[in-house]
């Protein structure tokens, strides 16, 4: 009896910790997901806070000066700033898998309506950065739906509303300066 009792707990204990390899493999799996969508909640409270005051957020310090586009990666904002400072728009965004990496880009290139990597129909895309081959810039879903992101597959797309893209689009000229901070 004692040695079936020590298979018993041989087995379970095997089975306890074949149980947490699995759940450490697949939240390690999601864990690029995760930061994003909290940090955008965020954002989203704090951006609609903001709302009943007399001008949008200004942007972050350290991001410049002049008629640049400005995007904060930790709180997934984006603010579209004129020559004198003054912010014409400040709204969320919904994360790529592939972030920029924090410095001065300019836009590159511009498509008023593509497929997204991620299969959906996008419009005003404006792209002005890459990252280990991935083409990095804001579009917007024509059905108006926020990317459902899977970490194992690197997009550089980053979706605003519609409203939002189209903005962005009368903003962004070939050349318009692009400044990311974390």
């Amino acid at each position: 009896m004692a040695g079936n009792s020590s298979a018993i707990v041989t087995g379970l204990t095997a089975a306890a910790l074949l149980a947490v390899g699995v759940l450490g493999y697949q939240a390690s799996a999601n864990a690029r997901v995760a930061p994003h969508a909290a940090r955008t909640d965020t954002a989203r409270a704090a951006l609609q806070a903001d709302r009943g005051k007399d001008s949008p957020t200004a942007p972050p310090k350290g991001s410049g000066q002049g008629l640049r586009i400005v995007y904060a990666l930790s709180a997934d904002l984006v603010w579209l700033v004129e020559n004198d400072g003054k912010v014409r728009r400040t709204f969320v965004v919904s994360p790529s898998t592939v972030d920029p990496e924090p410095g001065t880009y300019r836009v590159t290139s511009r498509s008023k309506a593509v497929t997204g990597s991620d299969g959906i129909p996008v419009e005003h895309v404006v792209r002005f950065a890459s990252n280990d081959g991935t083409a990095i810039g804001f579009s917007a879903a024509i059905d108006g739906s926020a990317p459902e992101l899977d970490p194992k597959v690197p997009t550089g797309g980053i979706r605003e509303t519609r409203a939002d893209g189209e903005a962005m689009w009368k903003f962004a000229s070939i050349g318009r300066k692009v400044v990311v901070v974390r």
